[in-house]
């Protein structure tokens, strides 16, 4: 019989009958949005950089999806071939061998491939502007890049003023936040056909520095206080990217949007949140802001400061124009399994992720980099 076949981030990839009753709204969505990307393949082969990564797994695994039966074949990249296995099982064609740090490793991953996902960590900005000049030599070739990246320093859609902050007198932009426009404003100047996925602060990296005390104690730490944000769910990164892909250069190059969640919450309400979806209670405790500084550094303090002084906490309707529907709540998040399988509570007691630890400062390196 007839198949009717949807996905979302909140009730998974599910077949029925025709004999069914009719779709929901999200399997309506689903529909017309493969329905758009159909009437044309805009790439044939795709590298994604970071495919092991929270962003990179969604987008693989919404790819798949998004691509079956249309000839694109999905090159998933790795550091250590090992871990290919686990990327071919959630959709990757082929796996290359692809490190930021190591340049004799981009032209075999590069070869063929005339699409490319970029995601990199926050500590490789001077990799990865290298690694902008080597894609802008084979521009010709290459007909989109979809970059992950965040809002808040961009000058093309935006006149921010990198020495002017958003709330304290005196003080620059976040550095991170500069260095995430960098990482845009390199492929754009490579001439290559950009569109950029600029995301609110990370779902998924918001308690995992807390997960000892949220089992042991029923309390979590952050220095967020009651100032609300619009977390994201990286699922939505990953599909809100998947589409801009398969739909193209020619209706998302040089476009640069904005994803949130749906909903703006503060720490008291992501607690509450947390309480439900593991049926016990668990606090919010608020942290000091100097310890916060001490335990991880300036830099990522400066960036934290945003999260406290309701910059990040606008809603976009980005997502929902690029897919079509509202992105998901940190409650879903937390519950639904994602497209790769797992649950947002399954993910925060896991090691993936883990990229932050007290005492350790990732970033104590990087005002020395300079714009490439």
């Amino acid at each position: 019989s007839e198949k009717l076949c949807h996905w979302s981030s909140n009730v998974g990839l599910e077949s029925s009958d025709a004999s069914t009753p009719p779709p929901t709204a999200y399997c309506c969505h689903i529909l017309i949005q493969q329905s758009r990307v159909s009437e044309m393949v805009a790439f044939s082969k795709v590298l994604v950089t970071a495919a092991s990564g929270r962003v990179g797994k969604a987008l693989v695994s919404n790819l798949n999806r998004m691509g079956a039966g249309k000839g694109v074949t999905i090159r998933a990249t790795v550091r250590d071939i090992a871990a290919g296995d686990y990327l071919k099982s959630i959709g990757a064609d082929e796996i290359a061998v692809f490190d930021l740090t190591k340049p004799d490793t981009w032209e075999a991953a590069v070869d063929g491939c005339d699409a490319i996902f970029s995601s990199s960590m926050d500590s490789l900005i001077q990799e990865h502007m290298d690694f902008a000049k080597f894609l802008g030599q084979r521009k010709d070739v290459i007909k989109h890049v979809v970059r992950i990246s965040c809002f808040g320093a961009d000058t093309n859609t935006n006149s921010y003023n990198k020495d002017v902050h958003a709330s304290q007198d005196g003080a620059a932009i976040p550095l991170m936040l500069q260095h995430y426009w960098w990482s845009e404003e390199c492929l754009i100047e490579a001439g290559l056909p950009v569109t950029s996925i600029r995301g609110n602060f990370y779902m998924n990296h918001l308690l995992k520095n807390e997960i000892d005390n949220i089992n042991q104690e029923g309390f979590f730490s952050t220095c967020l206080g009651d100032c609300k944000n619009s977390f994201v769910c990286t699922n939505d990164m990953g599909e809100a990217a998947a589409t801009c892909l398969m739909e193209g250069p020619e209706r998302h190059a040089n476009k640069f949007y904005d994803i949130t969640g749906p909903e703006a919450q503060s720490m008291h309400e992501i607690a509450a949140d947390l309480s439900g979806a593991l049926g016990k209670k668990v606090e919010y405790r608020p942290q000091d802001f100097v310890q916060f500084k001490k335990d991880f550094g300036p830099t990522r303090a400066a960036f934290f400061e945003y999260l406290r002084n309701g910059f990040y906490t606008r809603c976009s309707p980005d997502f929902y124009n690029i897919v079509g529907r509202k992105g998901t709540t940190y409650k879903e998040y937390l519950a639904n399994k994602g497209p790769f399988g797992d649950t947002g509570v399954e993910e925060l007691f896991s090691s993936a992720g883990s990229i932050f630890k007290k005492g350790q400062d990732n970033f104590k390196d990087l005002a020395n980099v300079k714009k490439a």
